[in-house]
């Protein structure tokens, strides 16, 4: 679709699409919704993932949690700086699309964008430092030593935050994937548009295809099957309401998700740890000490 501008040139108008397993699939059903601004005036038309959708998000989710996940916290920081570099880049399209999202002025939207860039960043330093916070040695009574060494979870299932359609969107996904887990991530049904145009940065950047997958569409008709999906090992419910999060936490508990509920949260605070931690599980490793081997050699 376009129209003539002042010139009578036609304008292009972007189309958007979802981003599963590195690519940009319009949703299997064909469908599209309207998107509009604060203001009700129309932006454009985003597809509308369907639950084989979400399925297909999940297998290139899980496809990618291997390599990701035994890639070096080092290059995982690398990958998400790499990031936000290619969002400083593009930082006037995010402004745009922020401002028309979230119905703020183009200078308060510029900040929304930078603290986004920022939020990137802030993870990014956090990939090669959270195993020393929340690993390391303890303490044992007996004749052995004791390490404690965090693993990502797998495949989180993400809602994303309604209100917050960039700043919040990363500031939920970023932590996922910096801890070496792989995210299915429903954009805010309202204002998809910023989380769209990520998965294209997404694309173009070093970050292995599947790693990221994102939906777009009716949050209640794709986040249930995700709740319930077996190959799902956990969900962020930061988007859902108090109805749907109910919903949610009911189908996720078939097969022991972790669920992180939903919560107030001002995303323009610097964040904590919790959400690296929401998706890491602990690994305990005993070694015995002082002991004698075949050869005479402690070990």
């Amino acid at each position: 679709m376009s129209e003539k501008s002042e010139n009578n040139r036609l304008t292009v108008f972007k189309t958007y699409k979802l981003y599963v397993g590195g690519k940009f699939p319009r949703s299997e059903s064909g469908r599209v919704y309207e998107v509009t601004d604060s203001k009700g005036n129309w932006l454009a038309n985003a597809p509308q993932a369907s639950r084989k959708d979400a399925r297909d998000a999940v297998v290139a989710a899980r496809k990618a949690f291997g390599a990701w996940s035994g890639a070096t916290a080092y290059n995982r920081g690398q990958i998400l700086y790499r990031i936000a570099e290619m969002l400083e880049g593009r930082r006037d399209q995010f402004v745009r699309e922020v401002a028309d999202a979230e119905g703020l002025s183009k200078s308060k939207a510029g900040a929304v964008v930078d603290a986004t860039i920022d939020r990137w960043v802030w993870y990014a330093g956090w990939t090669d430092k959270i195993a020393q916070v929340v690993g390391g040695g303890n303490p044992v009574a007996g004749p052995y030593f004791n390490l404690s060494t965090p693993e990502p979870t797998g495949v989180v299932a993400v809602v994303a935050p309604q209100d917050s359609s960039f700043l919040g969107l990363v500031s939920v996904v970023a932590p996922v994937i910096a801890t070496g887990n792989t995210a299915v991530v429903i954009a805010s049904e309202k204002a998809p548009l910023p989380a769209l145009s990520l998965g294209e940065v997404l694309a173009t950047s070093d970050l292995p295809g599947g790693v990221v997958n994102v939906l777009s569409g009716r949050t209640a008709e794709i986040a249930p099957p995700l709740a319930a999906h077996q190959d799902v090992n956990a969900i962020d419910l930061a988007g859902a309401d108090d109805v749907l999060a109910k919903e949610l936490e009911i189908a996720a508990a078939d097969n022991l998700k972790r669920v992180l509920r939903p919560q107030p949260v001002d995303y323009t605070e610097t964040p904590g740890i919790d959400r690296m931690t929401a998706f890491l599980e602990t690994k305990t490793v005993w070694h015995p000490t002082g002991a004698l081997g075949a050869s005479g050699s402690s070990y």
